[in-house]
């Protein structure tokens, strides 16, 4: 099998990625910080890996909507980036397909991982942001403008400031960057958000924000009604703390509760994801 090629940008970091089995292998690697340019690097890192590939996957922050980046304020002139354009110049006739890092993640999730052979699913993402990918038919949807999933604007309360206003609501009461904010507000100096998880002076913030998120996972699951929910991204290392009332939740609430299991991938699930978009081109 000839190799695909995988490039992930996220807010903190680029992955480049080959691989030459459809598995979760990434034969080579290069790791950058995003910083400024970030195309440009990431395409330079990616022609030293492999100039013609059989296909490229490249997942990024935001959602594609119209032929460009949005939703992705925290990457240096990404928001409104004219991405497909730019990557046809690049790879020509090498076939390319893109996607949003979490759904991307599920993607390789369903190929490999813990949604494999899963038709109704939902794949949850906690990281520095709060996102999720709704599994039909055993395909993540799209939405009709890429942003199905995007849940860290969910409201928590009624009336309360949303999108229109500049905020993410639920990704403002639970996310890793939520809880970094408020619990170093709340203990005067700046702490991961993986400490907090065993801090006493925190513990009432945690337990708070663990409820908002399991009502809203709970939420999901009524509406969806999924046979399984698969839960990653890197605030999962805290998995032991987060899953017990997040399942819980979802079997006091939904009529048919869903099996709630860790995700396989982690740290490289979105370059993974990239390769499965990759692999499933040729």
């Amino acid at each position: 099998m000839r190799r695909v090629l995988g490039i992930d940008v996220g807010g903190t970091k680029i992955a480049v990625g080959l691989s030459g089995a459809d598995g979760p292998e990434i034969a080579t690697r290069v790791r950058l910080e995003t910083g400024e340019n970030p195309l440009a690097r990431a395409l330079q890192a990616a022609r030293g890996l492999d100039r013609a590939p059989a296909a490229v996957g490249f997942s990024t922050c935001g959602v594609i909507s119209g032929g460009r980046v949005l939703l992705a304020p925290n990457v240096p002139g990404w928001n409104g980036l004219e991405l497909p354009r730019l990557l046809r110049e690049e790879y020509g006739k090498i076939p390319v397909a893109i996607g949003n890092d979490v759904k991307a993640a599920a993607v390789a999730e369903l190929r490999w991982g813990a949604l494999r052979g899963v038709s109704t699913g939902l794949y949850l993402n906690l990281g520095t942001g709060l996102a999720a990918a709704l599994v039909v038919g055993g395909q993540v949807v799209d939405g009709a403008h890429g942003a199905a999933g995007e849940i860290g604007y969910l409201l928590a309360e009624p009336g309360e400031p949303s999108f229109a206003d500049g905020h993410a609501p639920l990704e403002e009461r639970f996310s890793g960057g939520a809880l970094v904010a408020h619990g170093s507000t709340l203990l005067g100096r700046t702490v991961p958000a993986g400490a907090l998880f065993g801090l006493p002076e925190t513990a009432v913030l945690v337990d708070e924000a663990l409820r908002t998120l399991a009502m809203a996972v709970a939420n999901l699951c009524v509406a969806l009604d999924p046979e399984r929910v698969v839960v990653g991204g890197g605030m999962m290392a805290e998995g032991a703390r987060i899953l017990p009332p997040l399942t819980r939740e979802v079997r006091r609430v939904v009529p048919f509760p869903p099996e709630l299991r860790a995700a396989r991938f982690t740290d490289d699930a979105p370059l993974l994801g990239a390769l499965a978009l990759a692999h499933a081109l040729i």
